[in-house]
């Protein structure tokens, strides 16, 4: 059961309105790293995981992405106050309405002829919001680590916004938001380091044959590192098709009608190397005599 508390987690204070800005806003509301894609990816995992540590976690931190949505959706709101009441009762001139819907060099004037210059569930392109961002794949060792790539990356664009307005408010909120995303990964690292062992994911260990192999596909000033050379690490320099002893082709059994099948389409659709059609492409460019 969840409950709506009409004071948000956070408080947020805006200096003034700034619909360039909103738009922007907009990358962390329904944006791929946003908010409601996080609420909805550690949701799905809690519905399904079994052990009831893991599971209490992720339903409060699903809970509280939902706020972290409320806060970033009220900036937005608050950001577009002006230009709400502006296009509503059409009290600027055309031109001066346009330019201060314009003035933060975006679709700000696109998102607020749409929405009304309320928070709409796009990225701040105006690319409306999809399952697609949810990666759930209900393995948790695999789950725990994309939750903390996703909760870096909500950092590194909270970051980026910060950077981009002086207003102290505003600036405040996002610090919170941003702080936030530091906690979640901690919280995630530490729930995926707990189950022990957790690498390689999933059950099956892989073939020893190659989970310690290096091929250099690249050519010419190679760099080393520890993720190449060191320890169990064997470097192939040339890999050669096929690695696994093979001849590196595809090959399958089939019952004798298939092969006879098999072979009349193959005859059927055979090209013939020294045939030299006349094609459309020479009539249209006048080759054809």
């Amino acid at each position: 059961m969840f409950a709506h508390n009409k004071r948000l987690q956070y408080t947020v204070r805006v200096a003034g309105p700034n619909p360039g800005l909103a738009n922007l806003m907009l990358e962390q509301f329904g944006g791929p790293q946003g908010e409601l894609a996080a609420a909805c990816r550690y949701f799905t995992q809690a519905v399904s995981e079994d052990d009831p540590g893991r599971k209490d976690l992720l339903f409060d931190i699903a809970t509280e992405e939902l706020s972290h949505l409320e806060v970033i959706g009220s900036i937005v709101a608050m950001l577009n106050k002006g230009a709400k009441g502006q296009l509503a009762e059409a009290v600027e001139s055309e031109a001066e309405l346009y330019r201060s819907l314009t003035g933060g060099g975006n679709d700000s004037h696109t998102t607020a002829l749409l929405y009304g210059g309320g928070p709409a569930l796009t990225n701040s392109a105006g690319v409306p919001w999809t399952a697609a961002y949810i990666d759930t794949i209900g393995e948790p060792t695999a789950d725990l680590r994309s939750n903390i790539a996703a909760e870096a990356r909500a950092k590194i664009v909270y970051e980026r916004l910060i950077n981009v307005t002086d207003d102290p408010g505003v600036k405040e909120a996002l610090g919170f938001l941003m702080t936030r995303e530091i906690a979640h990964q901690k919280s995630f690292e530490k729930a995926l380091h707990a189950i022990q062992p957790n690498f390689p994911q999933g059950k099956l260990p892989g073939d020893p044959a190659f989970t310690s192999v290096y091929f250099n596909m690249s050519k010419e000033a190679d760099a080393r590192g520890p993720w190449n050379e060191g320890g169990d690490w064997k470097f192939i320099e040339d890999p050669q098709p096929a690695v696994d002893g093979g001849d590196g082709t595809a090959t399958v059994n089939v019952s004798q009608q298939d092969v006879q099948t098999l072979q009349a389409m193959a005859s059927r659709t055979a090209s013939d190397p020294s045939s030299d059609p006349m094609t459309g492409a020479d009539l249209g460019s006048g080759k054809a005599s």
